[in-house]
């Protein structure tokens, strides 16, 4: 059967198949019949035993050149275009005005922004305000550009 990876938990090693027949199937590494990691977002091929995908292959087209990196799933080369947002900007707006909660609304987060924004009126929430900016500015800097895209999508 055909289909497509919907996630992988790197730590456990269990993923999430959406099969051609609107069925979704589990699997592990085990069942991973190729190097490297899945991606999500993959086309793949498997054999099926009740909920489980068995012997998951990539297809051709699917297979990304190049070793991958180890760690969290990393997410596919559309995810990184999907953000109209920059992690550079968030930074700077954060560093000039972020105790205002600015850079918050600037990356769709409006909750944390209005409370930011409300905190900023008192000298005991500027204690707060000043330090959570400055921590979200480095936090943007030390980001890739696929964890920024992927937390702070197309808005």
């Amino acid at each position: 059967m055909r289909g497509q990876v919907l996630g992988v938990d790197v730590r456990t090693g269990e993923g999430l198949v959406a099969g051609q027949d609107g069925q979704r199937y589990r699997f592990t590494s085990e069942d991973w019949a190729h190097r490297g990691e899945p991606v999500i977002g993959a086309e793949v091929d498997f054999e099926t035993a009740d909920d489980r995908a068995l012997s998951v292959f990539p297809l051709p087209s699917a297979v990304a050149p190049g070793p991958r990196r180890a760690g969290p799933a990393v997410p596919s080369a559309r995810a990184a275009a999907a953000s109209d947002r920059n992690k550079y900007v968030a930074a700077l707006i954060a560093f000039l005005i972020g105790t205002l909660g600015i850079h918050r609304f600037y990356l769709g987060r409006t909750g944390s922004g209005i409370v930011m924004l409300v905190l900023s009126i008192t000298l005991i929430g500027l204690a707060v305000t000043v330090p959570w900016a400055f921590i979200d500015m480095i936090r943007y800097l030390m980001m890739s550009d696929e964890e920024f895209a992927t937390r702070y999508p197309r808005g």
